[in-house]
C-alpha cells in the first residue's frame, strides 16, 4: 500500500489514552453562523472563521479542535499564532519560548473555561494533546494527525500563512481565525503587509474549506462590545464618506482652475 493510500491511525487505534482526568464541557452554537461552523467542521471541512471581534472565533476553534481529541479522531491540537504586539513593549527577557508564552495565555484561558478547572491547559500540554507555536518555529515540520488552529491570522504575511498551510500532513484539519480589520502587521513600525486577504481568496477557490463570515449579529462577548462595534463602524463609515466627499470637491475645484 502506498504512503498516500495508507490511512494514518487515530489515537484510539494507536492505544493512546483519552484526555486524562478532565472532561470537555459540551458547547452549543449560539448564532446561525456558529451553527454553520459546527456543521461544516463535523462534516469534515476545514474552516476559515473571519469577522468581527467578540464573535467567539478563537473559543469556537478551540472547542471544535478539542472535541476531535475527546472523540479520539485526532491525536493533537497545534495552535499557531504570530508574535506581533499591538504596541512596542520593548525588550522582553527570556528565551524564545518564554517570550512566546505571552501569546499563549488566551488559549490557556479558553481551556480553563472549556474544562472547568485551572490546570486544564497544563494537563493537555503534559499529555502532548495540545501545543503552541509562533510562526517562527514551523519551518521544516510536517503536522500529521492533528487539528491546526491558525489564530490572529491577519497579523501574518502571505508567506507565513502559505508556510503554515503547506505544513499540513496526512489526516490533519485546519481552522484559520482572523479579521482583516484588526491588522497590526501594516503598522508603520512593522512595515509589512497582511497576507490574509490573498489567502482568503485562494481558500475560497478550494472545495475543502468553508469560509464563514461573522458579523454584528454574531457578537456574543457582551452587549457593550456589540454596541461599541456598531457605533465604531458607523463613525468610521461617516469619516470615510467625509474624506471621500472632500477629495471629490478638491478634484472638482482643480478642474475648474486648470
Amino acid at each position: 500500500m502506498s504512503q498516500k493510500e495508507r490511512k494514518p491511525r487515530t489515537r484510539k487505534e494507536t492505544g493512546q489514552q483519552k484526555t486524562p482526568n478532565i472532561t470537555l464541557t459540551k458547547v452549543e452554537p449560539k448564532t446561525d453562523n456558529q451553527a454553520k461552523a459546527f456543521n461544516a467542521f463535523f462534516r469534515g471541512k476545514n474552516l476559515l472563521l473571519h469577522g468581527l471581534p467578540g464573535t467567539g472565533k478563537t473559543f469556537l476553534a478551540m472547542y471544535l479542535a478539542l472535541s476531535e481529541i475527546e472523540n479520539q479522531r485526532y491525536e493533537h491540537v497545534t495552535v499557531i499564532r504570530s508574535a506581533v504586539p499591538t504596541r512596542d513593549m520593548g525588550f522582553m527577557p527570556g528565551n524564545q519560548q518564554e517570550k512566546a508564552r505571552v501569546y499563549e495565555a488566551p488559549y490557556e484561558g479558553v481551556a480553563v473555561e472549556l474544562y472547568g478547572r485551572g490546570d486544564a491547559y497544563s494537563i493537555l500540554k503534559n499529555k502532548n494533546l495540545i501545543s503552541f507555536s509562533t510562526t517562527s518555529f514551523i519551518r521544516g515540520i510536517t503536522l500529521n494527525n492533528c487539528v491546526i488552529i491558525v489564530d490572529e491570522s491577519q497579523n501574518m504575511s502571505y508567506h507565513e500563512l502559505s508556510s503554515i498551510i503547506t505544513r499540513m500532513g496526512e489526516h490533519s484539519k485546519l481552522i484559520i481565525c482572523g479579521d482583516v480589520r484588526q491588522d497590526d502587521l501594516s503598522n508603520p513600525r512593522f512595515k509589512e503587509v497582511s497576507g490574509l486577504r490573498e489567502i482568503m481568496s485562494i481558500l475560497k477557490r478550494m472545495g475543502k474549506v468553508d469560509c464563514i463570515e461573522f458579523g454584528v449579529d454574531d457578537i456574543i462577548r457582551s452587549d457593550f462590545v456589540k454596541d461599541f462595534i456598531i457605533a465604531k463602524d458607523d463613525y468610521e463609515r461617516k469619516k470615510r464618506e467625509f474624506f471621500e466627499e472632500r477629495d471629490e470637491a478638491r478634484a472638482s475645484d482643480e478642474k475648474v482652475y486648470t
